[in-house]
């Protein structure tokens, strides 16, 4: 496997700091944000291999991000993660252009095959 830096974008500390554990133990480089204004803010856009973004973002949610990172790079992979049990989200997450979609709790073994795929 190969190493990614991978952006994480989620206002839960808990989970955030979960899914940068488990980034760090296979390898790759994290950078965690706690807002999608504030990753857009940080300039990184261009050096990461993959943005993971919550869906249910206070202020510029998961799929307003997605957009905008797609406007800049319209390749980067995007993963969206929600805790909100609806098929609608995850569909209207895929038809936004996200390359995959979680709902919480996360099954750890497909999210990183899901990361993975973004080299």
């Amino acid at each position: 496997m190969s190493i990614l830096r991978v952006a994480v974008v989620e206002d839960e500390e808990s989970f955030r700091d979960s899914l940068e554990g488990l980034f760090q133990a296979v390898g790759h480089e994290v950078l965690t944000y706690l807002s999608g204004e504030d990753f857009m803010k940080s300039g990184r856009l261009a050096d990461i291999d993959c943005l993971i973004t919550d869906f249910g973002l206070p202020g510029m949610s998961g799929i307003d991000l997605l957009r905008a990172a797609h406007a800049v790079r319209p390749d980067l992979r995007v993963i969206i993660i929600t805790a909100r049990h609806e098929p609608s989200i995850l569909s209207s997450a895929l038809a936004a252009g996200a390359h995959r979609a979680f709902t919480k709790p996360v099954n750890n073994a497909e999210l990183l095959k899901a990361v993975a795929a973004a080299k």
